[in-house]
């Protein structure tokens, strides 16, 4: 029989299923909006336990009602129903991490910073009020497409599931859980940091910090092995990154981030570290496609040569020029080849020439200029 009611809520439809419960959407007709109802059953349990989890659950709920910040999911209202208790809160239109990171989708090292950062500052909020989460994970991590990211299920997270939950034991996710909480011990706020670290770590690499065949396995490696660094897997990661990691999973609380603030301050440090790495990196790409030149850049330009034009005022052009061009004219007459005169025809010695009678006649007579040349000449006076 599918659920219709919870307290004054309509159940209009199911948004996911859990280890702990459903997750229901459902109408709040009290102030006319869309909530989400998160139950946990209470079925199984003695009625002891059923006394002590009631009385949990709503000190839990509570101290998460009084949460009031943009990177923590809003509850409205705290309640049971039967058997399940249930939470009512914001409805978010978004995805939460574990969808986004089951797609395949590899998200960029300045992005996964950024998510971290905002989950980091919704729990040094949350530790300012005394309020530990005890169950950071992707899927309690919901993403929106405008860059907000919340963290969901505050109040919900430390709720023991059934009948051999035990003092001294913690409801988590193996993969996510502090050591301490493993071995049973009191967490604090430095419990959830180790677990936003093993969720970085997640983001960065594309696999868990912790796995194994069997819950055994996962657990042995919680409390002793230290997981590769991620620049392993991923040799452009700024190394700070490796650092941040390390230092929010490290096995002592003491050796970790005692303050969440601390870690979203170094988490967005390395983020403008990594994004300007990458813009290099696909500088030089585009370079290396495109050839020197090919890419859209700032350019020191250079100045043409300045181009004299002479001026005919100046003497050495007024005089040099002309006399430059003589120069060159007397240079080629005188290299000009020269005809030798003609020679006489020589004659032996022993024969003796006269001039002919016509010829001395023609040298002794007195030369007269031609009658035109006469009549142009003026009379002298």
């Amino acid at each position: 029989m599918s659920l219709e009611q919870l307290g004054r809520f309509k159940i209009t439809g199911i948004l996911g299923r859990g280890a702990m419960g459903t997750v229901y959407r459902a109408h709040d007709p009290l102030l006319d909006r869309t909530v989400a109802i998160k139950t946990v059953g209470c079925a199984g349990l003695s009625r002891e336990e059923a006394e002590a989890f009631e009385e949990r659950f709503y000190c839990e709920a509570k101290s998460a009602g009084r949460l009031n910040h943009p990177n923590i999911v809003t509850i409205h209202d705290v309640g049971r129903s039967d058997d399940l208790a249930y939470i009512a809160m914001e409805f978010l239109n978004g995805r939460s991490l574990r969808e986004i990171l089951d797609s395949g989708v590899v998200l960029p090292i300045e992005r996964s910073a950024e998510i971290a950062a905002q989950i980091a500052d919704g729990l040094a909020f949350a530790h300012a009020n005394g309020v530990v989460h005890r169950d950071i994970k992707p899927a309690n991590i919901m993403v929106f497409d405008n860059g907000t990211v919340k963290i969901a299920d505050f109040g919900v997270a430390s709720m023991p599931s059934g009948s051999n939950t035990v003092a001294g034991t913690a409801f988590g996710s193996p993969k996510y859980m502090s050591p301490e909480q493993v071995t049973g011990q009191k967490a604090d706020g430095r419990s959830d940091i180790f677990s936003l670290g093993a969720v970085l770590y997640e983001m960065l690499v594309g696999r868990p910090a912790f796995s194994g065949d069997d819950l055994n396995a996962i657990l042995y490696q919680v409390l002793n092995s230290a997981p590769p660094l991620p620049s392993s897997y991923c040799p452009t990661l700024p190394q700070g990154f490796d650092r941040i990691v390390a230092r929010a999973m490290a096995k002592e609380p003491a050796k970790r981030y005692q303050n969440a603030n601390e870690m979203a301050a170094d988490l967005r440090k390395y983020r403008r570290v990594a994004k300007m790495a990458q813009k290099k990196q696909l500088a030089d790409n585009a370079l290396a496609a495109s050839g020197p030149g090919d890419a859209t850049t700032l350019v020191r330009t250079i100045p043409p040569p300045t181009k004299t034009t002479p001026t005919w005022s100046t003497p050495a052009l007024r005089f040099g020029l002309p006399l430059l061009g003589l120069a060159l004219l007397a240079g080629g007459l005188l290299l000009r080849p020269t005809e030798a005169p003609p020679t006489a025809p020589s004659t032996p010695a022993s024969v003796e020439t006269k001039p002919a009678a016509s010829a001395v006649a023609a040298s002794t007579a007195p030369r007269q200029a031609p009658p035109e040349v006469r009549r142009l000449r003026r009379p002298r006076r």
